[in-house]
């Protein structure tokens, strides 16, 4: 050992969600730990990502509701103005921030009487050994240290295109939209995955900007369901957004005054679009590189992407969570893969890390959520299922809002248990509704089986309740009287689809 070689239990390269919530599971276990990062606290799940952008995303849709004209009331002189948009991003973040560093600051070794405690380098971290990290400091120098186990939690970056740059005057990525001095006239977004549907909600709710989206498959969010895609596109749609489908982009052309963007076709033509600013949103990028990972004989796929075990493992006492691994990139995924990690090195009680429902909330207009199965999920596998939709405009709560805008759909068995296989739904709170189905779907639970429960009225849970009410036949509403607002239908995998053909509401 070097002899400045400072001993850990555990060593973190990456402070963002999942590498504090590792941290602080590993202090529960009474043990020491080194935690790393090499730029901010909380990393892009608190910087730029999952905080920020929703911040910004309540922000338009606080403001989209001020503008309104068709609640009995009207904003005269309703301005909005992009510094002080992100100058109160900002701050949020900054208020996450400052927690963060408070507990850390709490469990600091040295002034946390318990066991274990966190010593926090700022600086970046590379492997120089199976059980050794060298933390190149943010104040100059190097400081080496050794640890029993080593987690590897430093996320992702936004994917480039080789032959255009970001150059955060006019490009942007995710990680630097908040560098736009003003809301642009015209944005182009390249990219309509969640992100990029996201963001395109943001600037059309402002109402500032004339978005474009380019969507290089047939439909945005193409993963999902054909009317879930036609619903957030129909939406994108209403509040101004242009959306060319099957479009690749070609370069970006820079003129003094303005962007000019080529478009590829599908079908073999090219269209030239002229904007004043670009967001770039094609996926992100494991931060594997500059790791020094040979050091410890670990070499990353092709992709950067790390190859871990069912608990984390990559290799000996090394493990990796999050953005790095092949599981879906998300904040909470990261933080439920470190925890994992955590209490599998030191030995603790766990279950198998298993995720089949993982339940997903889309921040468009109105937002999105899915959990379980969708309808070509069941497809794929060829089940067997009923699909029942059931409107908002027909649930009270939604009504009294004025945001009638939305649905549930919910699949179950085609059998007589009718077990609950999966939902989509938009319109309010579907952040929040959506964990009750999630709760159902783990727990094996069928329509009948919720039916009978009694919901707080008037409340957005009722349309659950009703949906299932609707496939079992017993709904307050009827598909004969509101055949636009109530759907419901059965696939067989030999004889496909019978019932009414779903649309988007």
């Amino acid at each position: 050992m070097a002899p400045d070689a400072q001993p850990f239990d555990l060593c973190i390269i990456g402070a963002g969600p999942g590498g504090f919530a590792g941290a602080m599971r590993a202090v529960d276990a009474g043990r020491r730990v080194c935690l790393i990062e090499a730029d901010e606290i909380g990393g892009t799940g608190v910087k730029w990502g999952a905080l920020a952008s929703k911040t910004m995303w309540e922000l338009a849709k606080d403001y989209a509701v001020a503008a309104k004209r068709d609640r009995g009331y009207r904003c005269i002189d309703l301005q909005v103005d992009y510094q002080a948009v992100r100058d109160t991003v900002i701050t949020a973040v900054k208020e996450k921030q400052d927690q963060l560093l408070s507990q850390l600051a709490t469990f600091a070794e040295g002034r946390w009487k318990g066991p274990g405690g966190i010593t926090y380098l700022q600086g970046r971290g590379s492997l120089s050994g199976t059980d050794r990290v060298t933390v190149a400091l943010k104040t100059g120098g190097h400081k080496e240290i050794r640890a029993d186990n080593i987690l590897i939690v430093t996320g992702s970056k936004p994917r480039q295109f080789a032959h255009i740059a970001v150059d955060r005057q006019r490009i942007f990525d995710s990680d630097s939209i908040l560098d736009l001095k003003h809301f642009p006239p015209r944005l182009m977004i390249i990219g309509a995955g969640i992100t990029g549907c996201e963001y395109a909600t943001i600037f059309s709710n402002f109402g500032q900007t004339r978005v474009y989206l380019v969507d290089h498959q047939e439909q945005v969010i193409p993963y999902e369901d054909t009317d879930v895609s036609a619903f957030v596109s129909r939406n994108l749609e209403k509040k101004g957004v242009t959306i060319f489908h099957s479009a690749r982009l070609r370069d970006i052309v820079q003129q003094p005054q303005h962007l000019e963007v080529a478009l590829d076709f599908a079908d073999g033509h090219t269209t030239m679009v002229e904007v004043d600013a670009v967001l770039i949103s094609i996926g992100r990028d494991p931060n594997t590189r500059g790791l020094n990972l040979a050091a410890a004989g670990i070499t990353p796929d092709n992709a950067g992407f790390l190859d871990c075990d069912a608990d984390g493992r990559v290799r000996q006492h090394i493990y990796a969570a999050g953005d790095v691994t092949h599981r879906p990139a998300l904040v909470n995924m990261a933080v439920m893969e470190s925890r994992h990690a955590v209490k599998h090195m030191f030995h603790l009680p766990t279950r198998p890390l298993s995720f089949p429902n993982m339940s997903t909330v889309m921040f468009f207009h109105p937002a999105v959520a899915a959990v379980g199965l969708s309808e070509k999920g069941c497809q794929q596998r060829g089940l067997a299922y009923r699909v029942a939709t059931y409107a908002n405009a027909l649930l009270p709560r939604a009504i009294a809002m004025r945001a009638t805008k939305g649905f549930v759909k919910i699949i179950v068995s085609d059998d007589d248990t009718q077990k609950i296989l999966g939902m989509r739904a938009a319109g309010p709170q579907v952040s929040s509704t959506i964990m009750s189905i999630a709760l159902l779907i783990d727990q094996d639970k069928n329509a009948l089986d919720v039916v009978g429960a009694m919901f707080p009225h008037p409340t957005m849970s009722e349309v659950i309740q009703e949906c299932l009410r609707l496939l079992v036949g017993k709904s307050l509403f009827k598909p004969e009287a509101f055949p636009d607002l109530l759907t419901i239908r059965r696939w067989q995998p030999r004889t496909g689809y019978t019932g009414v053909p779903v649309e988007p509401f």
